[in-house]
């Protein structure tokens, strides 16, 4: 063959090289983003805990006769019941992971007047399947709003 008609197959080949790479490429910047996630629903599912654990903590706290459950978020961080004391359930108000921000969702509840339980704000769908047995209700939930941080979850 002359040399003339081999300088094509190079350039095919050069081709194939790069589709190759980008494709290798995209593949791994997917796996990077759903390995990412999954860390920010540990830290969502440990921010949900923290919360799940001060309901609690306020509901054991509270004197005989009087709602068991706060009115507001900041009645977490420092218990208006105890005028006199500074009783806290948390110390911060957790970040959510997957808003970036100090602000949660509140269930409200139907018995009494106060909050039930918090959630995400966010409107992303969820990635994990798999889930420890504390969290086997979030199995079924298409998105992290729907996970229910309520005190209940800090007696499971």
């Amino acid at each position: 063959m002359r040399p003339q008609a081999q300088r094509g197959y190079t350039y095919i080949g050069l081709l194939i090289l790069v589709a190759v790479t980008a494709t290798l490429s995209a593949g791994l910047l997917r796996t990077g983003v759903v390995v990412q996630r999954h860390g920010a629903e540990d830290a969502l599912l440990e921010a949900g805990s923290d919360l799940a654990n001060a309901l609690y903590t306020y509901s054991l706290a509270t004197p005989q006769g009087q709602n068991p459950r706060p009115q507001r978020m900041e009645d977490l961080l420092r218990d208006p019941r105890f005028p006199k004391l500074t009783v806290r359930h948390l110390r911060r108000v957790p970040l959510d992971p997957m808003t970036g921000q100090a602000r949660w969702g509140e269930l409200l509840s139907d018995t009494a007047p106060g909050i039930d339980g918090f959630y995400s704000l966010s409107d992303l769908q969820a990635v994990r399947t798999n889930f420890a047995a504390k969290y086997a209700d979030f199995a079924d939930k298409r998105y992290y709003r729907e996970w229910l941080f309520e005190e209940g979850l800090a007696q499971r």
